[in-house]
């Protein structure tokens, strides 16, 4: 099923985007400061996302752990 019909799935790719954006941010800055406007501003709004909000940062471990229970 592809991830746009299933919410979890869709709500897990959106968390690995947030947190990758938010990595690659912090290991190569540059990369990501030099588009904050057009379509790849997207990723730039991503990791902006990930230093400001609490609850971006915490959600990618659980959402992790859920998934593996899902699988067992």
């Amino acid at each position: 099923m592809s991830a746009i019909f299933n919410f979890q799935s869709l709500l897990t790719v959106i968390l690995l985007l947030i947190c990758t954006c938010a990595y690659l941010r912090a290991m190569t800055p540059s990369l990501l400061d030099k588009n904050k406007t057009g379509f790849l501003g997207i990723f730039w709004k991503c990791s902006r996302i990930a230093h400001t909000s609490p609850h971006a940062k915490h959600c990618g471990i659980p959402s992790g752990r859920l998934k593996k229970m899902a699988a067992v």
